[in-house]
């Protein structure tokens, strides 16, 4: 797919963030890979459908393709980590956060806890399917 405005937008952060500092936390549907293909979509009622079919009624969507945006950022000499959403939340420390909250909660509180987590972080879910990239100046990597 072609983006010109992502490669001006992302160039815009990027000089930003080399010469004035600061950091940069992207998350979205997306791939870490580059790769050729369109991801160019419409949803309507969480159901896929030909992108002129209803206009108006239908979201219309693509999925970032972070290996671009990252070759971006790099070349402004800032420091680039890419991960899955999941991978990012259990560093972040996601699941001891769940566990603190759901300590002296009930029996349908805690599954309901154990229920987000599997959702935002778990692999058949939204752990995979999103995806993160951390852009920082290369000095204050970590």
């Amino acid at each position: 797919e072609v983006a010109p405005a992502r490669s001006a937008l992302m160039s815009q952060i990027a000089e930003r963030i080399a010469g004035q500092g600061g950091a940069g936390l992207f998350i979205d549907y997306g791939h870490l890979q580059p790769g050729i293909g369109d991801t160019f979509q419409a949803l309507r009622r969480h159901q896929r459908e030909d992108v002129l079919a209803n206009p108006g009624e239908a979201d219309l969507t693509a999925h970032v393709d972070f290996a671009a945006l990252a070759e971006m950022a790099r070349a402004h000499g800032l420091e680039v980590h890419l991960s899955t959403q999941g991978e990012f939340l259990l560093g972040m420390g996601l699941l001891e956060r769940a566990g603190t909250l759901g300590a002296d909660a009930d029996t349908e509180t805690r599954q309901a806890i154990s229920d987000a987590v599997e959702r935002l972080a778990g692999p058949d879910a939204m752990g995979e399917l999103f995806k993160v990239m951390k852009v920082l100046p290369a000095a204050k990597a970590t």
